[in-house]
C-alpha cells in the first residue's frame, strides 16, 4: 500500500535532482536506505546533532550522485580507446 509524505519544496527538488531518471521516488529512497550508515552506531554518543546528521546524509547522497556521474564519464572515455 502506498503512503503519502509531505516534503519541503527544497527537499523535494534535491531528491528529484539526485534520483535516477529511470527510478521512482520509492525506488530511490529504498536505495538510499540500503546504503545509509547505521544510526545505532551514533545513538547516545552525542557526537552529531540532528542537523549535522541530516547534513551528513545529504552529503552522502550528493557524493553518490557525483560518483555515478564520474563512473559514467570514465566508462564513456574507455569506449573510444
Amino acid at each position: 500500500m502506498a503512503k503519502n509524505i509531505a516534503l519541503a519544496d527544497d527537499v523535494y527538488d534535491q531528491l528529484k535532482r539526485l534520483k535516477r531518471r529511470d527510478e521512482s521516488f520509492s525506488e530511490f529512497i529504498r536505495r538510499l536506505l540500503r546504503t545509509r550508515a547505521n544510526i545505532s552506531d551514533l545513538a547516545g554518543s552525542s557526537t552529531l546533532s540532528s542537523e549535522e546528521w541530516n547534513d551528513l546524509i545529504i552529503s552522502r547522497v550528493k557524493q553518490a550522485a557525483l560518483d555515478r556521474e564520474r563512473g559514467k564519464s570514465l566508462l564513456a572515455g574507455s569506449k573510444g580507446g
